[in-house]
C-alpha cells in the first residue's frame, strides 16, 4: 500500500476467512454487512505463496473483493493483494484518490510492458512501520479483468504504476523488502524478533 508511501494489505480464502471486526451500515435503505479481514504480517511464511488465476468471476468473488476493499480502507492503505491475507487467488483492490472513492478492482492482473525507472518510498501493511526506498518501472503496461468479466488493457505512470508493480509482486510471493540489501533485510528481520519477544513478555 502507499500512501504517497506506499502501504499494501490483503485477505484469506474463502472458506477461511479471518475476520478481526465486522461492519454494517445503512445504505440507500439497505443494510450491507463488511468483513474487515487480517492482514499476514512479515515474515509469515504464507506472504510467499504464489496466488491462482481466477477461473470464474462469481459472487464469491465479488464477495472477496468488496472485504478486501474494506479492509484497504480501514488500515488507511490504497492497495491490497489477495495473498497478504492468505486467499491464493489473483485478486487485488486499489484506490489511490483523496478522497477514497475511486476502487479500481483487478482480477488476473498481468503487466505486459515496463520502461524506464523511477525510485519511491515504499511501505507495506504486511511490513508495518517500515519504510524504504525502491526502484521500478516509471511506465507500465497491464491488463486485467473487471468484475463484469470484462478484458481491460491500459497503461499508466507515476503512483498507479508503482503500485500496480507492488500488488502484483504480492501475488507472486514477493515483497517490497526482496528489492532491499541483504543487510536491510537482516536488521528488520532482527527489530520484528525483537518486538516479538518484547510483546510475548508483556503477556
Amino acid at each position: 500500500m502507499l500512501v504517497e508511501t506506499l502501504f499494501y494489505c490483503g485477505l484469506t480464502a474463502t472458506n477461511n476467512f479471518s475476520y478481526i471486526l465486522s461492519v454494517s451500515y445503512n445504505h440507500f435503505g439497505v443494510n450491507i454487512a463488511m468483513a474487515i479481514l487480517k492482514v499476514l504480517h512479515f515474515p509469515d511464511p504464507r506472504l510467499r505463496n504464489k496466488a491462482t488465476p481466477v477461473e470464474k468471476i462469481g459472487p464469491e468473488i465479488k464477495e472477496i473483493a468488496e472485504n478486501m476493499l474494506e479492509t484497504m480502507y480501514v488500515e488507511n492503505g490504497i492497495g491490497l493483494a489477495a495473498t497478504q491475507v492468505n486467499i491464493q487467488q489473483r485478486i487485488v483492490v486499489i484506490d489511490i484518490s483523496e478522497e477514497k472513492n475511486e476502487p479500481l478492482i483487478l482480477i488476473n492482473p498481468e503487466i505486459t510492458k515496463l520502461e524506464g525507472s523511477e525510485t519511491m518510498r515504499e511501505g507495506c501493511l504486511s511490513v508495518p512501520e517500515y519504510y524504504d526506498i525502491v526502484e521500478r518501472a516509471e511506465y507500465i503496461e497491464f491488463c486485467y479483468k473487471t468484475l463484469d468479466d470484462e478484458l481491460i488493457t491500459t497503461s499508466t505512470d507515476g503512483l498507479l504504476a508503482v503500485c500496480v508493480q507492488h500488488e502484483i509482486d504480492h501475488l507472486n510471493g514477493k515483497l517490497f523488502i526482496d528489492y532491499l540489501s541483504l543487510l536491510k533485510r537482516q536488521r528488520l528481520k532482527k527489530k520484528i524478533d525483537k518486538q516479538e519477544k518484547l510483546q510475548h513478555n508483556v503477556l
